[in-house]
Order: structure tokens, then C-alpha cells, then sequence
């Protein structure tokens, strides 16, 4: 457990947390409660609290490259290039803070959970979905095109299509110039972390219509996290 002010981040201890997580994704996400699927199964799942009301979760997946395949993130993009990363991978799932829960030290907690699992698994590269509420680019266009401008994945790692509905917004974006403080106040917070520490993205977002948004692969090296930034995480971690 880590225990930061008025914040503790810790995993699940059993399904009466697992429920609270799942309630809480669908109340951040704006679908049917539960919300709920087969990789909860396998996932650990970390909740932070505020005393007794769970204000953020997410679910871990520890992977290696050979296995990329199978993770939740496989299901909408194909990975088969990041088949040939070298060293341990960590999925992070279903993200997301309380619809009324503003405050950074919430994110800052949740990654300071994420970095112990990154101390204790040795995952070399962490993953997954970012989410943009919303089905429709037309509000985010500033941010795509910020993404476009550069955040797009290596070439030796870059995602490529596999679901049917996409926005293919590097596309799009080739002649947009983004207004930078409307593309960051519309970045979903977990994006804006991962940029932070030099994470980057697919070049087209999965229109999800049953989780209702639009998301991208992301992916996070951990040896490319600027050392003072590395450093900040650890201590979050202690």
C-alpha cells in the first residue's frame, strides 16, 4: 500500500474491490454497471482512495513479447511489430478517475502504484489504451494533430490497423496546426502522463462504441523516461 497525504493506492484484495473497480469504470465511462470482461480475470486490479470513496482504478497485465498477442490492446490493434521488443511488458487497463475527482495528486498516486509493479515485474515496456470520452474526433482535433506533430510510435514499433472503425488522424492531420493549450486541456490525463515521460502513440484512434470513446495505442519505454522523471516515480513508489 502507499500512502501519500490524504491518498492510498493499493491492489484489490478480493472481488468486493474488484466490483467497486468495476463500478467506478462504469460511472467514468458512461456505461451499464457493471463493467466488466474476461481479462479482469487475470488482471491485478489497484484502487486509490480517499479515505472510503475509490476515486481512481486501473488493471495491470504483465506480459512478454511473445505473448502481446493476447492482450487486451491485441483485441483493436495489431502489435506483431512490438512482438520483437526485448524485455518485459506491463498493460495498463482501464484507467480512469471519478467523474468528480479533479485533483493531479490522484494521477500522481495511481503512477506511483505502477511504477512498484514496474520495480517488482522488471517490465522494460508499459502499454496500453488512452481514451478520449466520445465517439466523434471533431473535439479533439487539436490534440490528434498535436499527436500527428510528435508522439507517433517508432516506425520499428508502430501499431497497425486491425479494428474496423478507425480515424486515421496522422492522416488528417498532415496540414492542421494545432493550438498547443487546447490540445493539452482535451488530452485525457493518462495521455498527458505517458507524453510527459516521452510515450508515444498509434497513428490512428479505434472508435469504441460500446466503452463510447475513441482511443490509441500507447506505449511507454522505460528506459526513454527522463532521468530526473524516472527519479520522481520512484520515490512515488517508496
Amino acid at each position: 500500500m502507499l500512502v501519500r497525504g490524504r491518498y492510498t493506492a493499493r491492489d484489490a484484495s478480493g472481488p468486493d474491490d474488484i466490483l467497486r473497480a468495476q463500478g467506478l469504470r462504469a460511472q467514468a465511462f458512461g456505461i451499464p454497471e457493471p463493467d466488466c470482461d474476461t481479462f479482469d480475470d487475470i488482471c491485478t486490479h489497484v484502487l486509490v482512495e480517499d479515505g472510503p470513496d475509490l476515486v481512481a482504478c486501473f488493471r495491470l497485465l504483465p506480459l512478454t513479447p511473445d505473448a502481446i498477442g493476447h492482450s487486451y490492446s491485441a483485441q483493436f490493434y495489431d502489435l506483431s511489430r512490438l512482438s520483437m521488443f526485448n524485455g518485459a511488458m506491463m498493460e495498463i487497463g482501464r484507467f480512469c478517475l471519478a467523474p468528480d475527482r479533479h485533483d493531479p495528486d490522484v494521477v500522481r498516486m495511481a503512477w506511483g502504484a505502477v511504477a512498484r509493479h514496474v520495480e517488482r515485474t522488471g517490465a522494460r515496456l508499459l502499454f496500453g489504451c488512452s481514451s478520449f470520452p466520445g465517439t466523434s474526433p471533431q473535439p479533439y482535433h487539436d490534440s490528434f494533430a498535436l499527436l500527428r506533430q510528435g508522439h507517433l510510435a517508432p516506425a520499428q514499433w508502430s501499431p497497425q490497423m486491425r479494428a474496423p472503425d478507425i480515424f486515421r488522424f496522422a492522416e488528417w492531420s498532415e496540414d492542421y496546426r494545432p493550438d498547443m493549450l487546447a490540445a493539452m486541456r482535451m488530452m485525457p490525463p493518462l495521455l498527458r502522463s505517458y507524453l510527459s515521460m516521452g510515450g508515444w502513440v498509434s497513428d490512428h484512434a479505434v472508435v469504441d462504441r460500446h466503452m463510447n470513446t475513441l482511443h490509441v495505442f500507447t506505449g511507454l519505454d522505460i528506459a526513454a523516461i527522463p532521468p530526473a522523471r524516472a527519479a520522481r516515480m520512484r520515490a512515488l513508489a517508496v
